[in-house]
């Protein structure tokens, strides 16, 4: 088969172009009377721009805040709870209008889209009904406390308004200013859902608040600075040639009712540790049970039980842990447990990078070499090419503590805006050599960003909506392809990372439904991950945290990726010799992100397709 790669204009790239011919796996169809793919078309794009304009910060993060919807550019999501009551009725007219869609005759691709909005509307409804919590459309954080450790937009709007609101014109500053007068109501909205959350009796644990409340102080303390919006727009005009006065009206908002806004949240957060116990998991809540089930549906798209999610993690463990044996004793390593093996295997001098920055510095050059050496083997493993913009940048000093080792994603739909890999650098200790490989593929290429490329070129609802599963997954079969494709040939111990970082998912199945369904402590997760996986233990205690203020969503990392091996398992044995590797890969990518019954229809149709 011939290699494309992607190639639209900016126009065609935000009308959602581009995208038709490449998806189709299927034969041609007619249309019915009174539908059309133009039609639907628009209905998608009409029910995209509903959407953001509840979130108009993703319209920024896109770069789709031009033109008649520029106005989303001085926007913020309002956090109230009228504001999200508000966002929860236009998502239910907006699934009303879709299900009453004529769908008889409408191409394959089009369906596809209508199904997985469908999905993502539905889901999001089922959590808006629930008393509590920051309900995720189309997006991976089941949260049930909206102000928390790694939850809220003390954390969010910074870096979001750092990272994603360009200043190229006096315009642009202007819509800066506008957000920035906003961002007081917004921490007031969050606010009055944390009290009335407070009110029906859910307290996070705390633990979780001890962590919320230092990043809290230290989110204040830059904010009297003017560090946290203020300083950005002054390089930002700088570095456009604009007058800097802009900023000297940013930085009197900031240190004066953005300050006193976040303080107001302080006192909530310290009033909430007063009373908070340190049960971890969502059982010892308020309704938890419920929220709990309705987070696990939303994080795997599957109606799976917390006993079955845990059953299945624990096979998974054993079979890699049984791959995982062989490797370890052709090395030398022979007594105890593979957890135990691999505790010991991280202490050797060999696969740690030195301290402080210039350990820091050796990680940033040894990612950047794996990227460079996974982007040129692609072209082995798919059809279909992007060039993603893609740049490595370290999670921000005051975020590292509750954040996760690293984490990954598109750029803008334009492509101005580049896909980060955020890694966690607050210690050097976080990371191997051995381990970082891995790592690097699940949160760059093939993983995250690369995949985001793709869903940039579908029509803006797709390249919206996101489902846990099918991008966690997607990012171990990322993983998983890197082996495939020769990144441990010469690197026998790179492999037991790989390997590692698979189980590492397989506990996750374990840990997450052992805290907020069967009762399990903090410490007897902690202690699952290092004596069972062999884990890091300064990684795994802020895994853990997070497990308890994302509940289920740890849980569709393997659950996706063994859906998706499943699917190449069924096209290998369906098709035989006409199996292509490249032309599995190209259907599972350029089918989108979508529910795991969505992606396996995509693949029937690779499977039709490559028969006929």
């Amino acid at each position: 088969m011939t290699t494309q790669t992607f190639d639209a204009t900016r126009r065609q790239v935000l009308a959602g172009l581009g995208a038709t011919t490449a998806l189709t796996l299927g034969g041609c169809s007619t249309l019915p009377r009174g539908a059309s793919s133009g039609n639907v078309d628009q209905l998608l794009e009409s029910v995209a721009y509903n959407l953001l304009r509840h979130e108009p910060m993703r319209a920024s993060e896109l770069g789709v805040d031009t033109g008649s919807h520029a106005y989303l550019r001085g926007k913020l999501e309002d956090q109230s709870p009228e504001g999200q009551q508000a966002y929860a009725s236009t998502l239910k007219d907006d699934l009303a209008r879709l299900r009453a869609f004529p769908r008889e005759g409408l191409d394959t691709d089009s369906l596809t889209n209508i199904e997985v909005v469908e999905s993502a509307y539905e889901l999001a409804l089922d959590g808006f009904a629930l008393p509590y919590g920051d309900t995720p459309v189309g997006n991976w954080r089941t949260a049930p406390y909206t102000v928390i450790q790694n939850c809220g937009e003390y954390l969010f709007l910074p870096r979001s308004m750092q990272g994603d609101h360009k200043v190229e014109t006096a315009q642009d500053a202007d819509a800066y200013i506008e957000r920035m007068e906003q961002v007081p109501q917004v921490f007031g909205g969050e606010l009055a859902r944390i009290r009335k959350a407070r009110a029906l009796g859910l307290v996070p644990p705390d633990f979780l608040l001890d962590k919320a409340i230092a990043q809290m102080e230290q989110t204040i303390e830059s904010a009297g600075k003017g560090e946290l919006f203020s300083a950005d727009l002054r390089k930002k005009l700088v570095a456009s040639s604009l007058p800097t006065t802009r900023a000297d009206q940013a930085l009197v908002i900031e240190i004066g009712p953005i300050a006193e806004a976040l303080n107001r949240q302080l006192v909530e957060l310290r009033a909430q540790r007063a009373v908070a116990t340190s049960a971890p998991g969502m059982s010892a809540r308020p309704q938890g049970d419920e929220f709990y089930a309705w987070a696990l549906r939303s994080s795997t798209t599957t109606t799976l039980t917390p006993d079955e999610v845990h059953q299945q993690g624990l096979e998974e463990l054993g079979a890699l842990h049984g791959r995982m044996d062989p490797i370890l004793r052709s090395i030398g390593y022979t007594q105890g447990s593979v957890g135990e093996r691999m505790t010991a295997l991280a202490q050797d001098d060999r696969y740690k990078f030195a301290d402080g920055d210039t350990g820091r510095a050796q990680i940033m050059d040894f990612i950047n070499e794996r990227i460079d050496w996974i982007r040129a083997q692609m072209p082995r493993a798919f059809n279909t090419l992007v060039d993603p913009n893609l740049e490595v940048v370290r999670i921000p000093v005051a975020e590292e503590a509750g954040a996760a080792g690293a984490y990954g994603g598109a750029g803008s739909k334009d492509g101005t805006i580049p896909g980060r890999f955020w890694i966690n650098l607050r210690s050097t200790d976080l990371h191997r050599k051995f381990d970082l490989p891995s790592l690097t593929f699940h949160e760059a290429v093939p993983g995250h960003v690369w995949q985001g490329e793709y869903a940039n070129r579908l029509p803006l609802i797709r390249s919206i909506l996101a489902f846990n599963p099918y991008s966690e997954g997607w990012a171990l079969y990322g993983e998983q392809m890197a082996d495939e494709l020769g990144a441990y040939d010469d690197f026998t111990v790179g492999r037991l990372g790989y390997l590692q970082s698979l189980a590492f998912r397989a506990c996750r199945m374990v840990v997450d439904t052992g805290l907020h369904a069967k009762g399990w402590s903090r410490e007897k997760a902690r202690q699952f991950f290092i004596e069972r996986n062999g884990s890091n233990p300064d990684e795994v205690g802020s895994e853990v945290d997070r497990y308890c203020s994302w509940p289920g969503q740890a849980t569709g990392y393997k659950l996706g990726h063994s859906r998706i091996v499943e699917q190449r398992e069924r096209a290998e044995a369906a098709l035989g010799s006409a199996y292509d590797f490249r032309a599995f890969n190209d259907a599972v990518v350029l089918g989108g992100n979508a529910p795991m019954n969505v992606m396996e229809r995509n693949v029937t149709r690779y499977i039709e397709a490559a028969r006929s």
